[in-house]
């Protein structure tokens, strides 16, 4: 037998996938990381080797067009009791089709399945499972040695999400290879100074409206867009650009098509039994049962199979809060209580932790994200400390609480001052990543510039406000496809990004604000090396309702990082605004959302401002501003290079 390739963490055409009793023992235990190697179809010289877990059925066949979909042709073997069915098919190789027919113990249940570990599937509508190999020629060394200083706590990550069938398609209207869409990206990515992409979950669905979150192939990206050669290509000439790559992965549901995970072998395999445990209201979706060891070996195997072979960044874990809690959407007597009689699950916060413990042991230099939606303690610590072992967390209440903000006319913004306050006073409890993201411009809410008040010009300034707002606060930063855009219409999945607006000076100002925005926030060690640290970040105006100036610094690890920020929520100009600043001499402005080539009016300070032996906010000196309005102006110490 020949070993798997470091390289892709498979084996290569012509050797043969192995499962021994280390491998049955791990597998029961719910600590086998990588089962894509013993499981599902594996080529070899001659033929392919089949494998798949089955316990409670009592006959397993594989079938495809080498055996003309006959149920009869080509049975599997029991391995042991491990409940795995297991054998070969000679004279076959990669892009053969196939199913596994499953005959259950219970009822007479007879089914044909996609095979769960497939490294391919046909494109849907079609639910075939097609052999394939994972081998390809990787020339990402260099990324993969260095990548862990791209994305570290101290690190500026800004994050471009987007979902792959949308971004742009081809002439024709239809779904480009992801080759065509690496290539594109990475020229987008880089114009706008974004050091990270995020892909909605590329893995297999049947469903194109669920934006892949409703995963059949845990193991096989979309066919939609090409082959897992091309996926691999796309991220390696991603990584060649100096742009890493997040994959969205749901492990906390999963669709009932009866091709599927769903009543597997006859039985509630992968899914929990009881509906109140398994099923899940909001989505009419199954719940995974994290309680079952092979479960746990399935997923744990899913999350590491997309960063070692296809040398993914990141995952941004999908829907934690569904998963910590018992009764998350579910009404009194709809939800069945722990061991203990709490609401938390159990189960599932004990494999969030050891699935955790596991990525960050075996893929140095990667991150964990969780979109988790509550006031979950620790969800971004260390597990020995009693976290649950991600790296950075999703700040759902910043994006809430900013977003109805700035939705409010600012005449009546006066009111809501400390909407934008409040976040500061538990910024520093997590690692946290500032998100507009994809939920925010869908389902009737509106794009982020058509929830802006005002006319066309104000609508502009306060999606710019909106931006400087979110690139100048403590935390990490994600932007969905569109915002850089000024795209005044909401997310349409099964349409491109509308191009060309890039052709109107007025949307084109805002992708120039987006670009500049990165630019400040990668070269200015304030504006992120603690943006996990309480001490990057200090008030200098938190109180200016009428004014509707907050104003604030960033501050870096060394004593000369230092960057002071004047937002002003009104459409009134504040001229003569004086601040205490905490570095006597010259401060000069660096970046003003209102400037004429964003689409602003021009109101700042164009030359540099002097500090006055005036005390102010703390300080025994300040300095005098124009301050634009519905703007941010980003303003540093030291005379002009």
């Amino acid at each position: 037998m020949t070993a798997p390739t470091e390289r892709t963490g498979s084996p290569r055409p012509g050797t043969e996938a192995w499962l021994g009793d280390h491998d049955v023992h791990l597998f029961g235990e719910g600590t086998h990381d990588r089962l894509w190697q013993q499981l599902g179809a594996h080529p070899y010289e001659g033929g392919v080797r089949f494998a798949v877990w089955a316990p409670n059925a009592e006959r397993v066949t594989v079938l495809g067009d080498f055996s003309g979909w006959n149920p009869d042709a080509h049975d599997l073997a029991p391995v042991g009791s491990s409940g795995i069915w297991a054998g070969a098919v000679d004279g076959i190789g990669v892009g053969e089709t196939y199913k596994f027919h499953i005959r259950s113990r219970f009822g007479g249940y007879r089914v044909d399945k996609a095979d769960p570990f497939a490294f391919r599937a046909e494109e849907p509508p079609r639910t075939a499972s097609v052999v394939q190999d994972l081998w390809f020629d990787w020339h990402d060394d260099g990324w993969m040695r260095g990548r862990g200083d791209r994305i570290g706590l101290s690190d500026p990550v800004s994050i471009y999400e987007l979902h792959a069938g949308s971004w742009m398609r081809d002439e024709h209207g239809g779904w480009l290879n992801y080759r065509a869409i690496g290539e594109r990206l990475a020229a987008h990515a880089n114009a706008h100074g974004f050091t990270h992409v995020e892909l909605l979950p590329i893995m297999e669905h049947p469903f194109a409206g669920s934006w892949g979150y409703q995963t059949t192939g845990y193991f096989a990206p979309t066919a939609r867009h090409g082959t897992p050669q091309d996926l691999m290509a796309m991220i390696d000439h991603l990584h060649a650009e100096g742009i890493g790559v997040i994959l969205d992965w749901v492990p906390s549901h999963f669709p009932t098509d009866q091709h599927g995970l769903a009543y597997f072998d006859g039985t509630h395999l992968f899914e929990h039994a009881d509906p109140r445990r398994g099923f899940h209201p909001d989505w009419n979706t199954l719940i995974f049962n994290y309680g079952r060891h092979e479960v746990r070996s399935f997923l744990r195997s899913s999350a590491h199979f997309w960063l070692e072979v296809f040398h993914a960044d990141g995952l941004r874990v999908d829907a934690v809060a569904s998963m910590l809690y018992l009764d998350y959407s579910r009404d009194v007597g709809d939800w069945i209580p722990n061991e203990q009689g709490g609401r938390e699950h159990l189960e599932a916060i004990s494999f969030l932790r050891s699935l955790n413990r596991s990525i960050y042991l075996a893929h140095p230099g990667v991150h964990t994200f969780a979109e988790e939606s509550t006031a979950w303690p620790m969800v971004s610590r260390p597990t020995d400390a009693g976290g649950l072992g991600f790296g950075y967390k999703w700040d759902m209440g910043w994006m809430h609480d900013t977003l109805a903000y700035v939705r409010r006319d600012p005449i009546h913004r006066r009111h809501h001052h400390h909407e934008l306050t409040f976040r500061q006073v538990y910024a520093a409890s997590e690692s946290f990543v500032l998100p507009l993201s994809h939920d925010e411009v869908v389902h009737g809410k509106g794009s982020l510039l058509g929830k802006m008040p005002g006319d066309d010009w104000q609508r502009r300034a306060n999606l710019r406000l909106l931006l400087a707002w979110q690139f100048a606060q403590n935390g990490k930063k994600l932007l969905f496809m569109g915002g850089e855009l000024g795209q005044p219409s909401e997310w349409d999945h099964d349409a491109s990004m509308p191009w060309h607006l890039l052709d109107d000076d007025r949307h084109a100002g805002i992708s120039r604000w987006v670009a500049d925005l990165n630019a400040l926030y990668r070269s200015h060690p304030a504006m992120h090396a603690l943006d996990c640290d309480g001490r990057g970040f200090r008030w200098m105006e938190a109180d200016d309702a009428d004014a509707g100036v907050y104003a604030f610094l960033r501050l870096g690890a060394e004593p000369d990082q230092v960057v002071l920020v004047v937002w002003n929520g009104t459409p009134e100009p504040r001229e003569g605004y004086r601040l205490g600043v905490p570095v006597d001499g010259t401060w000069r402005e660096v970046l003003n959302g209102d400037d004429e080539t964003y689409g602003g009016s021009g109101i700042g300070n164009r030359e540099p401002v002097f500090t006055e032996p005036i005390a102010s906010h703390g300080e025994s000196r300040s300095i005098s501003l124009s301050v634009p309005p519905l703007a941010c102006a980003f303003l540093i110490p030291g005379d002009p290079p």
